[in-house]
């Protein structure tokens, strides 16, 4: 069990290394101006970012649903939008392992991480909406959720 943590904990020191490293100080402060809640961001356009992360899931295809949702919440804990954008991504291609459970999930990241519209519609429109596409039933469960508004 140590060594698979600290095997994830690699990944995610890596993943944040790499931000730092493609991180554009002009991408970074043009970001913040883009919207109008505070974000923390890196500094990485969104398709630096995507590329990073597909390139570190290949590490991770194919391990425990369980194990991927903890990395993405570490990703999430960091409070970065890149990071964020990430943890969306993952747990997205993870969907075909997707349970009616996990809803919990997704409610718990929505109300603990979710400041902005763009990790909002990242997550919802793609983990959360699949989810329910699947799982239609869990509708009523979001509708009774807390209010969370993310931004615009």
């Amino acid at each position: 069990m140590t060594e698979i943590i600290n095997i994830m904990s690699t990944i995610i020191e890596n993943i944040r290394k790499e931000l730092i490293n493609n991180a554009d100080e002009k991408t970074r402060i043009s970001g913040e101006r883009y919207f109008k809640e505070p974000v923390k961001l890196h500094g990485l356009k969104s398709a630096v970012t995507e590329r990073i992360g597909k390139e570190y899931f290949v590490q991770i295809k194919g391990k425990p649903k369980a194990e991927i949702f903890g990395l993405c919440e570490e990703l999430w804990r960091s409070g970065y939008l890149e990071e964020a954008g990430i943890a969306c991504n993952w747990s997205y291609y993870v969907r075909r392992d997707y349970k009616a459970g996990d809803i919990k999930v997704f409610e718990r990241w929505v109300n603990d991480y979710v400041t902005n519209w763009a990790s909002c519609d990242t997550l919802c429109n793609h983990s959360v909406g699949t989810l329910i596409e699947m799982y239609p039933e869990k509708i009523g469960s979001l509708k009774n959720g807390r209010n969370h508004q993310a931004g615009g």
